[in-house]
């Protein structure tokens, strides 16, 4: 099969670096002739160019992975696989970190590499049944992501609306034993309005299209897209190549896998149904001009979906809360602000479960084990973007894209040169263009169309979009990459509106129409909308919306700004790996297969930079390393290097490579050898420029590498000796300043649970073994509510005060049977109750100890003051809350220094005279019985502390 596929490939060649002529023309002739024979994939050096066949090919089966597997890189024709397997192999063979960059535009085939990568590891990653679970559920996020997160454009089916970057985690044999996945910006705005010929997210039609005739029934929905008003905008619901039934099947049991269990699927699907329901809410005008309901049916499936109040929702939708002093007014919406508002809260409960969903899919992917784990990125995110009208979402898209770019000239072509001039080896430099001069324009604090686009969503008064224009205009006119109408020559005026800017983006450019950039950017939920939806009885959208705070004033920050801050934060991620490209390339604009359509692909050759890396890749050695890791790999092949080279490094290798009979020009000798002998000595000609080399690389590996937060003590950069006073100054003043920037973002809410947590720290820190996992845990203000608490129950407590109360289970004293009760917490005692009847009620001056065990369990004791042999002893109870729970006690009860962390065994006293005992223990599965001496026997699974 080898031969065959070698022979087969003997098509064009098979790397651009072997080129006869490095033009353009060269290139476009290479890369036709390969795909007229389905020949997919070219090399440049490590680097895929991949072009989209718009067709299937049999090159992915397991046939074809077993057959890269750990084989060299450049020993079998051009494939995905051996670029995934070659950086695999380097991972583990190095241990350090990789990431792979799937570039291109929309439509070139990201999302299928991405897919293809990730079943590459899967198949071929050494097995077992806990990774196979892992696999699984790795494999199935894709098309969980794609149904809520994936759309049909005019330029792609299964066009991604969101960026992805996923970690796959290995252990050090290989393994892979976990995974994480960032998102980035949902373009949310695709769920209230599409363009023409474009369609919604496609889980709705999966849900309207493939939903059983039941599940329907329950969420109020028709089996006819043309239904809802959220779904037709773009006039092509269905779409002869999407089979939205048999999608339908498959997310459903991706979610499965991923462990949603089927209350929750009933919950998420509730809300799909409900943003389809507010889509189809239709408002009226009275004679004043104020928004009217003109229906009540939909509004009730909302309500119900939701879980929230009808009446609460219609004034909602129709009335604005403000707040004058001490009271508040409702203000009248106008049938603009009522639908605005109505499609505010579609956008927001999508957006806020699409996270949800990525978090759910963490928590499945989760690696448990805390040994040092390497990892493999995989980052699909959106190809540069230009339709017909661009707006608010492809500024994004295509300023994410310039991000890249510009870390691509980073990582390969500038890094190349500079290592040359570095080690004073002769080059010739390779021109290339360096897009800073975009990024600045977009990104730069104060002056870039971010920043003023915030200022403008900011400023008090008549803000418009127009108003941003002007703005731009006035700060950015002579900008050589910027122009709009009145800034524009004659001939290109006549091809801009009004309201336009153009971009002379790295990829060309794109005109920009700025309606609606105010209203996306702010992306605002009314406050009462808020906080109705904070009350929800949907436990999605509930624990969507508890993350906001309710009572802060402080604005939110708007989408342009938290999506630039995620990008630094994703170049900061992607800066820290060795870093491995395919660049997608589509073949036509119509999808078709065999089509080669050379003028698109020269303009994608042009702006994806590849003539450059061809350049700099010829230009340069193909292999490079330092001098005693290269001696150390290849002193064997030389008898006066094997099996010991007893000189300087730099030696061996010249005697090493005239021993192989290298030519002059075929090799380079890099500096450093002196500079590096004398280092510790004092300043010289010698060594001064290796320490001026050696202060600027730890400096700049400093500057990449910084700390994240204030509890990161572990990664700053060890200095080199002449360095270290310096070193220890920008260290602390470095923490001074995170120390700074955190205490001021503190808010009254998060201090209140830092002041909790502190108490939870002081009484189970390096005490209880699943303490660590609880840290990350927030605490609620309670785990009931008090509409299901008993009306019997409240009524006699309700002069206490009721503080807190949780789910317990309560073990009988005699015989331990475990009884389901609510713990109740009050000013004065705890309560146990069964439904409207009070058992025990602890008083907190009778409450003289709590115990609990050092292992894993939930087990607490109450040792009750006993006098009288009537009256009830010791109560012992789990709670799956134990941390929140004690914590909370402590506070209100002032029985901080009563908790004892034992081991073993805890006493009890049952009534009066007579004793039992819990005993702990650590096994495989988490128990509580009784044992044959007559004890409570609890088994614990061991925590690996961190």
């Amino acid at each position: 099969m080898e031969g065959a596929l070698i022979a087969r490939d003997r098509v064009g060649i098979q790397d651009f670096v072997l080129l006869d002529e490095t033009t353009e023309g060269a290139v476009l002739s290479n890369l036709k002739k390969r795909f007229s024979k389905d020949l997919i994939y070219t090399y440049v050096g490590t680097l895929i160019v991949s072009v989209n066949p718009y067709k299937e090919l049999d090159i992915y089966n397991k046939k074809q992975m077993e057959l890269y597997m750990g084989v060299n890189f450049f020993e079998l024709p051009p494939h995905i696989y051996a670029l995934a397997d070659t950086a695999y192999h380097t991972m583990l063979t190095e241990f350090n970190n990789h990431f792979i960059l799937i570039s291109g535009e929309s439509g070139a085939g990201k999302t299928e590499a991405s897919k293809k990568i990730l079943q590459y590891y899967a198949v071929t990653c050494p097995s077992t049944a806990l990774l196979n679970t892992v696999r699984d559920k790795m494999l199935m996020s894709n098309p969980i992501l794609e149904a809520f997160g994936n759309a049909k454009t005019l330029k792609n089916d299964n066009s991604s609306r969101f960026g992805k970057y996923m970690d796959i985690q290995f252990d050090s044999q290989g393994d892979a034993v976990g995974g994480h996945i960032l998102n980035y910006l949902l373009e949310k705005s695709r769920v209230v309005h599409q363009n023409h010929g474009e369609r919604n997210f496609h889980i709705f039609y999966q849900l309207v299209e493939g939903g059983e005739d039941k599940l329907l029934c329950e969420l109020g929905l028709e089996r006819d897209s043309q239904h809802y008003y959220y779904l037709t905008q773009g006039q092509c619901a269905i779409v002869s190549s999407i089979n939205d039934r048999n999608d339908w099947k498959t997310v459903k049991n991706a979610l499965q896998i991923i462990n949603i269990d089927e209350l929750n699927t009933n919950h998420l699907f509730g809300i799909v149904a409900s943003v389809l329901h507010l889509g189809n809410i239709k408002f009226d005008s009275d004679s004043k001009g104020q928004a009217l309901l003109n229906s009540d049916t939909e509004l009730s499936w909302v309500s119900n979906l939701l879980g929230i109040d009808a009446h609460g929702l219609r004034e909602a939708l129709t009335y604005r809360k403000i707040e004058a002093r001490q009271d508040q007014v409702l203000s009248p919406f106008t049938t603009d602000h009522a639908i605005y508002a109505r499609d505010a809260l579609a956008k927001a409960i999508y957006g806020q479960t699409f996270t949800w969903l990525v978090n759910k899919i963490n928590e499945s992917m989760e690696n448990k084990d805390s040994t040092k784990k390497t990892v493999i990125g995989l980052l699909d995110i959106y190809g540069f973007e230009v339709f017909y009208v661009n707006s608010f979402e492809q500024f994004c898209i295509n300023y994410c894209n310039e991000k890249l770019q510009q870390l691509f000239i980073q990582l390969t072509l500038k890094a190349e040169q500079d290592e040359y001039e570095a080690e004073n080896i002769e080059w010739e430099p390779v021109q290339f263009f360096n897009n800073k001069i975009i990024c600045d324009l977009v990104e730069e604090k104060h002056r870039g169309i971010i920043s003023l686009l915030d200022e403008e969503c900011l400023r008090p008064g008549d803000a418009t979009d127009l108003t941003f224009l002007e703005r731009l205009e006035e700060k950015m006119g002579n900008h050589p990459h910027f122009v709009t109408h009145r800034l524009a020559d004659k001939m290109t005026r006549k091809t801009l509106e009004r309201g336009d800017f153009r971009l002379l983006h790295y990829a060309g450019e794109v005109t920009y129409c700025v309606v609606g950039f105010l209203d996306k950017n702010n992306d605002l939920l009314y406050r009462n909308i808020k906080d109705l939806v904070c009350q929800s009885k949907n436990a999605i959208v509930r624990e969507c919306f508890s993350t906001m705070d309710p009572v802060s004033r402080r604005r939110p920050e708007t989408v342009a700004t938290q999506f630039k801050s995620s990008l630094l934060k994703l170049t900061e991620i992607l800066m820290a790996k060795e870093a491995w490209y395919i660049r997608c390339l589509k073949s036509n604009e119509s999808k078709q297969p065999g089509q080669f359509d050379e003028a698109l692909i020269r303009h994608q050759v042009k702006y994806l930079g590849l003539m450059e890396h061809l350049r700099v890749r010829r230009a340069g050695f193909a292999y490079r390393r330092k001098y005693d890791v290269f001696l150390k790999r290849y002193k064997p092949l030389c008898p006066a290097t094997w099996p010991h080279w007893r000189g300087m490094p730099a030696d061996g290798v010249e005697v090493l490579v005239q021993h192989l009979g290298y030519l002059p020009y075929e090799y380079k000798m890099g500096r450093f050898i002196k500079g590096y002998m004398t280092r510790g000595q004092a300043k010289c000609t010698d060594n001064s420029e290796y320490l001026a080399f050696v202060r600027q690389n730890y400096l700049n590996r400093l500057k990449n590498n910084l700390p994240k937060n204030v509890l990161d003590k572990t990664s700053w950069q060890t200095p080199p000796a002449v360095l270290t006073e310096t070193s220890e100054m920008l260290r602390k003043i470095c923490y001074r300043l995170m120390v700074r920037k955190y205490v001021r973002g503190i808010t009254p809410q998060r201090k209140a649970q830092l002041q909790l947590k502190f108490i939870t720290s002081s009484i189970f820190k390096g005490k209880k073994d699943n303490y660590p996992q609880s840290v990350a845990q927030p605490f609620v203000d309670t785990r009931i509510s008090e509409q299901d608490i008993n009306i019997r129950v409240i009524q006699m407590i309700r002069n206490e005060h009721i503080k807190y109360s949780v789910p317990v289970i309560k073990y009988d004293r005699k015989g331990f049977k475990p009884r389901p009760r609510q713990l109740i917490l009050t000013q004065t005692a705890a309560y146990l109750i069964e439904e409207a009847k009070i058992k025990q009620r602890v008083l907190y001056t009778s409450l003289k100890g709590i115990s609990v065990s050092n292992l894993s369990d939930g087990i607490i004791v109450f040792h009750i003051t006993c006098e009288d042999p009537k009256q009830k002893g010791d109560l012992v109870m789990q709670c799956d809350h134990f941390y929140e729970f004690l914590t909370k006690l402590c506070v209100i009860a002032n029985k901080q220094n009563a908790v004892k962390v034992v081991q073993g065994s805890i006493k009890i006293e049952i009534q009066a005279g007579k004793e039992s005992a819990v005993d702990f223990t650590t096994g495989q599965e988490p128990m509580v019985y009784k044992a044959k001496n007559g004890h409570l026997m609890v088994v614990a699974t061991r925590t690996r502390t961190r």
